[in-house]
């Protein structure tokens, strides 16, 4: 049950937003979903619905994940793939087989289990890409009532592609309209739709024009995969005689509410056109290092105008977690341990509420008056003094090896005291999850 007023006080708050700031003894008031004040605690009484005690502890809003992959869950200790030794065998090997033995009811217990430790590592909104080409049909509504469950703000979508034969992706771009349609008539706060391909080495010309017109059509934007690796860019420049990003331009598949995920191997004419169409770019430092795809070069987008944003690829929910490893991959890949810090840390704490801001009508990302009642409470006693000129370095350095005590969403508390508050049983869940786990092992 959401309380109509929610007061959370005596924590060190860290605002993030445009203007972040650091400040002691204020407390934050949310009502109805948002953050209707953030000011000194004299100005406060006790009077309210609900109070939360944050002393000791240190108040943020929710992080953002701006490129997942919730199906992924069930790959957790499988065993039985071939062994890979490159990108295209990491896929046929392994995950096109596991989305392919993926029924409804798993995709449902994945994505479940998924938010749920999303909720316990203090990620309030996910953005999330979607296979299961052998249970496609209402793929995304299971998905939609996991998110619904948890409290959780997800934007989801279904990754067409045409590798499974012309009966597959017709569906896949039938599920994402579908899908679509229902978020926009359902207009909720929570729940949102993008328009899901995989990646330009598995879409046909004719796919991406039928894509690109219903998309367009409903205003959607896409997510898809770009240049993950080099064998993206050298598939379509053999079998379409131009790079990925030319390619996808050529469709009229950039734009501001696209997202391309990885562009680990894109050339400056590719960067300029992402630059100049607002295209998002997400970085997934710790599954590309794992691939052995490369690493993007994050700088260099940032100073030619592209906006990065930073996911995890499925690789882990903890958004601080991914920031660190994003830090360490700059440093190796520029073979400088000074460089990138800002850069770095704006993909999460600034440019992912920017690119949430393409879906959610909310202010996101920020503990400022105005803003999504998102806010999470994290145990962390600072051993040096934590300021507007040092938070930086506590959000890379100490804060990822605390425990998030609480998490609100929407001004409603989806966990307190570490523990879930949800009208779900995490040990049943689980139960299911490693019963449906090992039938589709079977399946594999």
């Amino acid at each position: 049950m959401m309380p109509d007023k929610l007061l959370i006080k005596n924590g060190t708050i860290i605002t993030l937003g445009d203007t972040p700031r650091v400040l002691d003894d204020h407390v934050v008031l949310i009502e109805d979903g948002l953050i209707i004040k953030v000011a000194h605690s004299a100005d406060f009484d006790d009077n309210y619905d609900r109070i939360i005690n944050a002393d000791g502890k240190i108040i943020l809003p929710g992080f953002i994940n701006a490129h997942m992959h919730f199906y992924s869950t069930f790959a957790r200790g499988l065993g039985r793939a071939e062994p890979a030794h490159n990108f295209n065998q990491v896929l046929q090997n392994l995950w096109w087989r596991l989305d392919q033995s993926l029924t409804l009811e798993d995709c449902y217990f994945s994505a479940l289990t998924a938010m749920l430790d999303a909720i316990r590592h203090g990620t309030t909104t996910l953005i999330d890409h979607h296979a299961s080409p052998n249970a496609i049909s209402g793929s995304l509504d299971k998905i939609a009532d996991a998110a619904r469950q948890t409290g959780l703000r997800v934007c989801l979508c279904y990754e067409t592609s045409d590798r499974d034969g012309p009966r597959i992706s017709n569906q896949g771009l039938e599920e994402n309209r579908t899908f679509i349609r229902s978020c926009i008539k359902e207009k909720s706060d929570f729940l949102k739709a993008s328009f899901g391909l995989h990646a330009a080495f598995t879409l046909e010309d004719a796919t991406l024009e039928i894509a690109a017109n219903m998309g367009q059509e409903l205003q959607s934007g896409f997510h898809i995969h770009v240049a993950e690796a080099q064998s993206d860019q050298d598939h379509n420049l053999d079998r379409h005689g131009m790079r990925v990003v030319e390619r996808l331009h050529r469709f009229g598949l950039l734009g501001p509410k696209t997202i391309a995920a990885h562009c680990v191997h894109v050339d400056d004419h590719e960067i300029d056109l992402l630059a100049k169409t607002e295209t998002k770019v997400i970085h997934n430092p710790q599954s590309n290092m794992n691939n052995a795809v490369g690493i993007m070069d994050l700088i260099r987008l940032h100073d030619r105008g592209v906006t990065v944003g930073l996911g995890t690829d499925a690789m882990t929910v903890n958004m601080l977690e991914e920031l660190r490893a994003s830090l360490w991959s700059q440093h190796l890949l520029n073979q400088d341990p000074s460089v990138g810090f800002s850069e770095v840390t704006a993909t999460l704490l600034h440019n992912n509420a920017n690119i949430a801001s393409q879906f959610w009508d909310l202010a996101l990302g920020a503990v400022e008056e105005g803003s999504a009642g998102d806010v999470i409470i994290v145990d962390y006693q600072p051993p040096t003094p934590l300021n507007g000129d040092t938070f930086l370095g506590h959000l890379v350095f100490g804060i990822p090896h605390a425990l998030v005590d609480t998490t609100i969403v929407g001004g409603r508390i989806l966990m307190e005291n570490k523990k879930i508050l949800l009208d779900l049983d995490e040990h049943e869940i689980a139960a299911k999850a490693r019963e449906l786990a090992l039938s589709l092992w079977n399946r594999f």
